[in-house]
Order: structure tokens, then C-alpha cells, then sequence
């Protein structure tokens, strides 16, 4: 059984514990509870698409000491990682390489991926990225 209430009123509040106290719960049957913010929406996810691609169009990074161009999942890998202080955990990788483990904005909750949009404007005014031409994309 996997139900999910959305509490935004007291009637669905309401509805919430009426569900409740008909779960028959004891040590052999023991049921989860688990609460916390909605993650971010579809258009917030949208809307980092287009600043991305802008960035991995007019911006290079240094990868493995060189400049290159990236591609927009890349920028966000790199982006994300910033955003969360650099606080990131490497892996070594299967043949020896090392792997950068992601950070996942699909679990960020909508406050989160509001201050991660302005951190991706911040970064593109601070970097010079024309985001006009993501605008026209979008």
C-alpha cells in the first residue's frame, strides 16, 4: 500500500488521519511514515535547460588541464557542485579513473531549486553568458 497526501488544507489534513486510524499496524506489519518538502516542478526543471545550454555555448572549462566546451548535463555536474559548496564525494572508478558522484536536483525541494536557478543566473552574469538567446529558446 502506498498512499500519498499532499497537506495543503485542513480537510485533506483531516483526510490524512481518518486513513490513519484504519491502518492496522503492529510489530509484524509496520507501516512508514514519511514527511517532507515537495521536490521541484517541471517547469523549474525546464527552466535550467535553456541557461545550461547557453553556458555550454559560449563558455570553456579546463578538463583534465585543457579548455574545452561541455555539454549542458556536464555544466550542471559542475554547476550543482558549486552550488552545495564543492562538497562533493569522488569515487574511484572502474578501470581507475576517478567519478565525480552527482548531486540531483530532481531531489531538491521547490525553495532549493529557486536558490539554484538564481545561482545559475549569478554564475552567467558573472561569467558574461548572453542568457537572451536562452530566453528566445525557452
Amino acid at each position: 500500500m502506498n498512499k500519498v497526501f499532499i497537506l495543503r488544507t485542513g480537510a485533506i489534513v483531516d483526510h490524512l488521519m481518518s486513513f490513519i486510524d484504519q491502518i492496522e499496524v503492529n510489530e509484524n506489519n509496520p507501516v512508514v511514515v514519511k514527511f517532507g518538502e515537495l521536490t521541484r516542478t517541471l517547469d523549474q526543471n525546464a527552466a535550467q535547460w535553456p541557461v545550461l545550454e547557453a553556458i555550454s555555448k559560449q563558455l570553456q572549462w579546463p578538463v583534465n588541464g585543457q579548455l574545452c566546451w561541455l555539454e549542458p548535463e556536464e555544466w550542471k555536474d559542475i554547476l550543482t557542485a558549486a552550488f552545495k559548496g564543492e562538497q562533493i564525494r569522488l569515487a574511484q572508478g572502474v578501470n581507475g579513473g576517478v567519478v565525480m558522484l552527482g548531486l540531483r536536483t530532481s531531489k531538491m525541494g521547490k525553495k532549493e531549486f529557486s536558490e539554484w536557478l538564481e545561482f545559475l543566473h549569478w554564475f552567467c552574469a558573472d561569467r558574461g553568458v548572453d542568457l537572451s538567446v536562452a530566453r528566445k529558446a525557452a
